[in-house]
């Protein structure tokens, strides 16, 4: 393979026409806060970006009204409703739908860790991870992006590559000799072309590349010997469509101190070509057959809801940024590609506004195009969605409980049910001069608080009868109940009303209003109480006062996890 003498890179094309300035500076806008780790001062902002100050406040205000971004103080924040582009992209693509569920098998037979990841540009990024929890383990996150040189699945897609291609990659180590625009590596020498990572001096060099490419198309699969950082062994094989083509790649990654980069092949190759086999079965059988063109729902709320943002924010409200951004969530399941009239469809904008906008999308690679349907790109995954699938619950419930304590004026928690007790993950305390002090980690007996006794009561009947028998009801104040067949019809009316008003259980003067929180399938996975001195109002007035707000943040919390959970596994602790 002789590849195309290096070059100093090219400038970007200019955009076209009918691209749409704001739509790219939004965009411009989030790629800065995703590189900054998901938040960034405002003025690093304006500095990182270019752009006036006043275009970034109205570029975070528009993107704040869609959910995307909440500013913290002087701060700009991701906020997890935007993975909805990214989870349009993986659902577009189908490949965790359809081949996640087979990667975490192999996982968990191999215990090892496996992902998939698929080709962008000249890198490769993971889009399912099925990770085991060890002290050196993988790291990587769904929609980290690796050079293709890192690792084992590149030398499996650049075999593939025109001389353009690889033109682009030299222009690309020439520019960026320390992998400095790949943060979730480690950086490498700039001398030599050399991997600081590798076992060798040319392991990352061009004609190291090249010559992993050759081996990893004689023996159809790549290996990785410490390529991206010392200790981290892997072995990847492409999954192809039926045409041939790589779709994706499935990795098996371990650590030298289990299988040196010798032994691994030969301790999960058999199982690995199995999986494969399995998943190009589980592809779909014609890939060369017209796409699902179906727009799916439409949303003409989208029209009112610009309408009523655009009256209440005025100029700092721009909806062509909005517009732009929804054309992305026409994509998904069983709508992989579609055409113009779709998109205008599902997203219920005018055909000539969804056009501009997919053409900008296009033109920043967000899009693809065959110049009648359009696809979204592996790309749309570097909006964030790295940083933001890493989220665990308490993370996702902390603003929403700070906004229930602003509304409310007492302390909020969030809770996990561990063994017969109930765990804090998250709380926002009031100031007060009688409050409730309580740290993060604390436990305390689930039967007597509001947050368990919700909690308890999603268990399965048997389960929940069971736990309560094993259980050793102590009195902690004269109010604890401790009957199990008074406190049994209790925790079914907390099911009923997917509520629990505990008073003076748990202790003397301390009044505790609790509602769950769901994850996508219904199961409780925590729980968001209220807690205040039990001598303010009476129990109903606390009901009144505190249950709509409480059902208001749970809800919102929910709306996040649920985004955040498409793909991701959501840690609760």
């Amino acid at each position: 393979m002789t590849q195309p003498v290096a070059t100093a890179p090219s400038a970007p094309p200019p955009p076209p026409p009918e691209a749409v300035g704001p739509l790219m500076r939004s965009l411009s806008v989030l790629r800065e806060l995703a590189a900054g780790g998901g938040r960034q001062p405002v003025g690093d902002l304006v500095r990182r970006t270019d752009l006036a100050r006043s275009t970034v406040d109205r570029v975070l205000s528009t993107l704040a009204r869609l959910g995307y971004v909440r500013t913290d103080g002087r701060d700009a924040v991701l906020a997890p409703r935007l993975l909805e582009l990214g989870n349009a992209y993986l659902a577009a693509s189908e490949l965790p739908d359809r081949l996640g569920p087979l990667a975490d098998r192999l996982a968990d037979e191999l215990d090892e860790s496996v992902s998939l990841a698929v080709p962008d540009g000249d890198g490769v990024r993971f889009v399912h991870q099925a990770t085991r929890r060890r002290a050196m383990s993988l790291a990587f996150r769904i929609g980290d992006l690796l050079p293709a040189e890192r690792g084992a699945p590149g030398a499996l897609f650049a075999d593939r590559w025109d001389a353009a291609d690889w033109q682009r990659w030299h222009s690309r180590r020439a520019a960026d000799p320390t992998d400095a625009g790949f943060p979730a590596v480690p950086p490498r020498r700039a001398e030599d072309g050399a991997d600081a990572a590798g076992p060798g001096p040319d392991a990352g060099s061009p004609a190291g590349f090249e010559a992993r490419v050759a081996a990893a198309r004689d023996a159809g699969w790549s290996l990785d010997d410490q390529l991206i950082e010392p200790g981290l062994v892997a072995v990847a094989m492409p999954v192809r469509d039926t045409t041939g083509r790589p779709v994706c790649a499935l990795s098996v990654v371990s650590h030298t101190s289990r299988l040196s980069a010798a032994e691994l092949p030969h301790a999960v190759l058999p199982r690995l070509r199995e999986t494969v086999c399995a998943m190009e079965y589980a592809l779909p059988r014609d890939a060369a057959s017209a796409p699902d063109t179906a727009p799916g729902p439409s949303h003409p709320a989208h029209a009112t809801w610009m309408r009523a943002s655009k009256q209440e924010l005025g100029p700092e409200f721009v909806e062509s940024m909005a517009r732009g951004l929804i054309t992305l969530t026409a994509f998904g399941a069983g709508r992989a590609e579609l055409p113009l009239t779709a998109v205008a469809e599902a997203t219920g904008l005018a055909r000539a506004t969804a056009r501009r906008a997919l053409i900008t999308l296009e033109h920043l690679g967000y899009l693809a195009t065959d110049g009648k349907l359009f696809r979204p790109t592996p790309k749309v995954l570097e909006l964030g969605f790295a940083h933001l699938s890493g989220l665990t619950l308490p993370a996702i419930a902390q603003p929403h409980l700070v906004a229930l304590v602003e509304r409310v004026h007492d302390s909020a928690s969030m809770a996990v049910l561990s063994g017969d007790d109930i765990q804090y993950v998250a709380r926002v305390p009031t100031v007060r001069i009688m409050s409730v002090n309580i740290t993060l980690g604390t436990r305390f007996p689930a039967y007597p608080t509001s947050m368990g006794r919700v909690l308890l009561a999603d268990l399965p009947p048997a389960e929940l009868s069971a736990r309560l028998a094993l259980t050793d009801l102590v009195p902690l104040t004269r109010h604890t109940v401790t009957d199990p067949g008074r406190l049994l019809p209790l925790l079914e009316e907390v099911r009923a009303h997917d509520y629990a008003l505990v008073d003076e259980e748990l202790e003397e003067g301390l009044r505790s209003l609790a509602v769950p929180v769901r994850d996508r399938t219904g199961r409780v996975v925590s729980a968001v109480n209220v807690s205040t001195h039990a001598g303010r109002c009476t129990a109903d007035e606390a009901r009144e006062a505190l249950l709509p707000a409480l059902r208001t943040a749970a809800a919102a919390i929910e709306a996040d996890l649920w985004v955040a959970g498409r793909y991701a596994r959501i840690p609760v602790l």
